[in-house]
């Protein structure tokens, strides 16, 4: 197993199979028969990994250097995205931005750039945060704004979107927005010594349940497929 880097131990790999991770992985074909993949913020690099080995051409970008494993599956490049992309070599069947937007400084900024990257027809896969959501609402209506390390409030994030937010992020950036799936809160890391158990199973059920009848409330994440609708001058 491949152990995270303690700066970004927080951002490997979401094994659950509800997560965001997983939920991407589910949208992608099965055997990537060289298609290219660009995988934008790839963390620990652990799923971008895995695309490699399902038969993608993956190029990697990051601002942390991947472990030595990796040398030779993909390519990577390790930058500052905040500073723009790199020059990269020809175009893009899929472009992935998992866990990143709301990272950066100016995203708008980025996803104006990927018109140039991706193939005709190629596709903009991307797991957003839902600030809509109750939890997100109930913290800040009582007049608290946590900290913390990961999750919806997230110390690093720099964007706090509700749906219509991220649809009119990718409208101003010349992007078509489409909702594929929803994520919901992961209960398993929150009561671990509850894993498997009856109640844990329930409550995981019904939050599924309620995050596809009522997204704006209760989606944890949104999963999204973004296509070039004009491009920018």
């Amino acid at each position: 197993m491949i152990v995270a880097t303690p700066n970004r131990a927080h951002y490997a790999l979401k094994v659950s199979a509800t997560s965001s991770h997983a939920q991407i992985l589910a949208l992608l074909p099965a055997s990537g028969q060289g298609q290219r993949i660009l995988d934008v913020g790839a963390g620990t690099g652990e799923f971008a990994l895995m695309l490699a080995e399902r038969g993608f051409a993956v190029t990697a970008l990051e601002r942390y250097p991947l472990v030595p494993e990796f040398d030779g599956k993909l390519e990577f490049h390790q930058i500052d995205l905040d500073a723009g992309l790199p020059a990269l070599r020809g175009a893009f069947d899929w472009i992935l931005c998992a866990d990143v937007l709301e990272h950066l400084r100016d995203p708008a900024a980025l996803l104006s750039q990927f018109h140039a990257l991706l193939t005709p027809g190629g596709q903009l896969v991307a797991s957003l945060p839902n600030s809509g959501h109750w939890y997100f609402r109930l913290h800040v209506l009582a007049g608290s704004f946590p900290q913390q390390d990961k999750g919806l409030f997230d110390r690093t994030h720099l964007h706090f979107y509700m749906w219509d937010g991220w649809l009119g992020l990718f409208q101003s950036a010349g992007f078509s927005l489409k909702l594929v799936a929803v994520t919901t809160p992961p209960l398993e890391l929150k009561f671990p010594h509850s894993a498997g158990a009856l109640w844990l199973r329930a409550a995981n059920a019904l939050s599924a349940v309620l995050a596809k009848c009522w997204m704006r409330l209760f989606a944890y994440q949104c999963i999204v497929v973004a296509r070039p609708e004009r491009r920018l001058p």
